[in-house]
């Protein structure tokens, strides 16, 4: 069951959920606080990916409730992710983010000042022309992160947003999913990498498809839990 509220964040009640047979998910119960950066941690297969589809209402879940901002979620993919012969340029990936959910509608001037705003933010403005198959991972990632913030939406979900990618990329993602957070948006990530988890302003941390523990990185992240969660 899926309940839009009031913009004050997202939250999993007793979530059950998978593919096909699968369980993946099994009673996860957990807060995602608006204006925040919330890290989703944990070993692969943990659950992370299906949380987020969860939350995205790309899974559908078994059984709980899901409650989120009104609007449409948008989900970022990893860049690798992406079909890499696509045939489109990095300005039309972003104008994709101007259509969710009425797709091929003609863009209004308002909306390409929005795509332009957001290709500047991420920093890919001069690469706009290119195709996005011909560009670094890292670039890719950045193209695929404006995209999400041209939906102008009250949640963004990303699926480890920063994993693979060097320093200046992860810097710049890094960077802009604070900025959007203090703007008010609920932003979860999926991550195990710890260093990035720690600078989140909220932890849930997963182990096979439950959740060991939540609240801030620093209550959260102990070794005793991490010890658990990749045991």
């Amino acid at each position: 069951m899926t309940r839009t509220t009031t913009p004050t964040g997202a939250a999993l009640t007793g979530i059950s959920a998978g593919y096909a047979r699968q369980i993946v998910l099994r009673e996860v119960s957990a807060g995602f606080p608006a204006g925040a950066v919330t890290a989703l941690v944990g070993a692969n297969g943990s659950g992370k990916s299906t949380a987020l589809g969860v939350l995205a209402g790309i899974v559908r879940p078994v059984a709980g409730v899901v409650e989120r901002p009104a609007g449409r979620p948008a989900l970022v993919v990893q860049h690798d992710a992406v079909p890499p012969l696509l045939p489109i340029t990095v300005r039309d990936t972003v104008r994709m983010g101007r259509w969710a959910g009425r797709p091929w509608r003609r863009l209004s001037r308002q909306d390409r000042a929005v795509v332009d705003r957001c290709l500047a933010r991420l920093g890919v403005d001069s690469l706009a022309g290119r195709r996005l198959s011909a560009l670094s991972g890292g670039q890719r990632q950045r193209v695929l992160v404006a995209q999400a913030l041209a939906q102008e939406t009250g949640l963004l979900l990303l699926d480890e947003p920063t994993a693979a990618l060097d320093v200046p990329a992860r810097q710049a993602i890094s960077g802009t999913l604070r900025e959007v957070a203090d703007s008010g948006v609920t932003v979860i990530h999926a991550t195990h990498d710890l260093a990035e988890a720690r600078s989140a302003d909220h932890c849930v941390l997963l182990h096979r498809g439950r959740v060991l523990g939540e609240g801030p990185p620093e209550d959260t992240l102990t070794d005793e839990a991490l010890r658990a969660a990749w045991g």
